[in-house]
């Protein structure tokens, strides 16, 4: 009997042990992909996002602090903000990624880790942007980012972030791991439970919805 029930036991232990080493990733598949992410996005200067970012913070006082979530090598989203002369934090749970964004911008505090761990460098800031970043935590950890932001906001400051309108689950193009949008009203209710409004919204060339919201 026990040489009929070792192999199983054997299997079951190396599944469970799979399980974890896959779960340990925390950039949701992307550091997997990040020379390959690097080659493409992470070049291109005007790439997708970066004239809707660079619109959106006119609204911000001069010389203000924004927290870049999802920030990858900083390109373009970060370096639109950097280059209008504000003060940029990053955060990105991929370690290659983070490593291309240390090499650009030397002086520019970036941190290696996923949005749902970090302390958000123990400060507050005048606007919070993660563009491409939501829609791939699970819809509990989008939840709670949203009240991990609001808590980092100063009165008044501007979260800005991108989802599709509709509920809806699709494959991301670049790792094939499933992506969730909880959907413009799901969305707009996390906001308002945590005191922030939504107060429009935008479709930018490639067909991203921009999410542009308020700390009341």
């Amino acid at each position: 009997m026990p040489t009929i029930h070792s192999e199983p036991q054997t299997l079951r232990i190396f599944e469970c042990y799979t399980a974890v080493v896959a779960n340990s990733d925390k950039s949701n598949g992307y550091e997997e992909i990040a020379l390959i992410f690097i080659s493409g996005r992470g070049r291109n200067h005007g790439g997708i996002g970066a004239s809707v970012v660079s619109d959106w913070s006119q609204m911000l006082p001069d010389g203000a602090t924004v927290l870049d979530l999802g920030c990858g090598t900083g390109v373009p989203i970060s370096l639109a903000l950097i280059q209008r002369g504000f003060n940029v934090y990053g955060v990105d749970a991929s370690s290659t990624m983070v490593k291309a964004f240390r090499a650009r911008f030397p002086a520019v505090p970036v941190e290696c880790a996923a949005v749902e761990d970090s302390d958000f460098f123990g400060r507050t800031f005048d606007a919070v942007v993660a563009v491409g970043l939501f829609f791939l935590l699970d819809a509990g950890i989008q939840r709670r980012l949203v009240a991990k932001v609001a808590a980092v906001l100063q009165s008044g400051g501007r979260l800005l972030f991108t989802a599709p309108t509709q509920s809806c689950s699709w494959a991301d193009a670049m790792t094939g791991r499933t992506s969730n949008s909880l959907g413009h009203e799901a969305y707009r209710n996390a906001l308002e439970a945590e005191g922030m409004s939504l107060v429009g919204t935008q479709r930018d060339e490639g067909g991203n919805q921009y999410y542009f919201t308020q700390k009341t």
